[in-house]
C-alpha cells in the first residue's frame, strides 16, 4: 500500500510537470531523493522514462480529431494538413532523437543528480524571465499549428535537445525556443505537445529495450508502481494540458521562470545544508 501511494505521488507529479515549463525529469529526481521507491535502481531508471506514456495517452486523447489524418470529419485539404503536420513534427524530433540516442548512457551516468537539475532550474528560469520581457515590445508571426513551417519545426526541434540535460524540461525548452522565433504561446504550446508524442514514445522505447537486454527482470510490486503511475500521470494530464492551453492565451510564462528559480535555490539550500550537518 505504501508504494502504491508513492506511484500515484509520482504519477501526480509527472502528469503536472510534463506540461509545464518547470521540467518533470527533474521534479522527479528531486522527488526521488526525498520519497524513493521500493524498486531496483534499473527499474527505476526505466520508470522515470516509461511513466511518461500515461502523459502522452492525454495528448493523444485530447487532441485525436485534430491529429487523425483518416477522421471522416475532415475533407481532402483538410486531412492533407493534418498529414503535412505529421511531417513537421517527425522533422521537429529529429535533432533530439539522434543526439538523445548517441549520449543516452553518457547522460544517464553524469547528469541525473540534484546539482545538474538545481542548475538547469535557474538558468532556465532566468531565461524565460528574459525572453517575456523582450517579447513585449514583440509581435508575433505565426499564430497557429499550420502556420508553422518546417524551418521553424526544425529549429524548435534544436531547442528540444537542449531538453536532454535534466532540469531543463522539454516542453519549457520548445516553448521558449517557439516564442523566441515569433510563434505564439498557444501555438507554440500546442505544437510542443504533439512533438511530445514521438519523443516519449521514442525514449520509453529505447530504456525499456535497454531494461529487457540487460536482463533486468520486474517485481508484481515494481509492474503495479509502473501501471500506477502510467494511469494517474494520465488522469492529471488531461485536466493539467486543457488548464495550461488557457493560461497561455492570457498570460505570459514569467510566473513558471520564477519558480524554477526559487525551487532550484530551495534546492541548493537543501542539500548543502545537508551536507554540512
Amino acid at each position: 500500500m505504501i508504494e502504491f501511494l508513492k506511484a500515484v505521488l509520482f504519477g501526480i507529479v509527472e502528469g503536472i510537470t510534463e506540461w509545464l515549463p518547470v521540467s518533470s525529469t527533474g521534479h522527479l529526481i528531486l522527488l526521488d531523493e526525498f520519497l524513493h521507491l521500493n524498486i531496483s535502481e534499473a527499474f527505476y531508471e526505466m520508470f522515470q522514462v516509461v511513466i511518461q506514456l500515461g502523459a502522452i495517452l492525454a495528448v493523444i486523447v485530447l487532441f485525436f480529431h485534430k491529429l487523425n489524418p483518416f477522421s471522416p470529419k475532415k475533407d481532402a485539404p483538410q486531412k492533407k494538413d493534418t498529414w503535412q503536420l505529421w511531417l513537421k513534427v517527425i522533422v521537429a524530433v529529429l535533432p533530439s532523437a539522434v543526439i538523445g540516442l548517441l549520449l543516452d548512457d553518457w547522460m544517464d551516468e553524469h547528469l541525473y543528480n540534484y546539482i545538474v537539475v538545481a542548475i538547469m532550474l535557474i538558468v532556465y528560469g532566468i531565461a524565460f524571465l528574459f525572453v517575456e520581457k523582450w517579447n513585449q515590445r514583440r509581435s508575433f508571426r505565426i499564430h497557429s499549428t499550420g502556420q508553422i513551417d518546417y524551418r521553424t519545426a526544425l529549429l524548435m526541434g534544436a531547442f528540444q535537445c537542449l531538453s536532454l540535460i535534466p532540469g531543463t524540461s522539454r516542453s519549457g525548452a520548445t516553448i521558449l525556443g517557439a516564442i523566441i522565433l515569433g510563434v505564439a504561446r498557444p501555438a507554440g504550446a500546442e505544437f510542443s505537445f504533439f512533438m511530445a508524442i514521438p519523443t516519449m514514445l521514442g525514449a520509453s522505447a529505447l530504456k525499456l529495450l535497454k531494461f529487457l537486454l540487460d536482463g533486468a527482470t520486474a517485481s508484481s510490486t515494481e509492474l503495479m508502481v509502473l501501471i500506477t503511475g502510467c494511469v494517474v500521470s494520465f488522469i492529471v494530464s488531461l485536466i493539467v494540458i486543457k488548464g495550461l492551453m488557457e493560461y497561455v492565451r492570457k498570460h505570459s510564462f514569467s510566473i513558471f521562470g520564477i519558480y524554477r528559480i526559487v525551487l532550484g535555490i530551495a534546492v541548493v539550500a537543501y542539500f548543502v545544508i545537508t551536507s554540512l550537518a
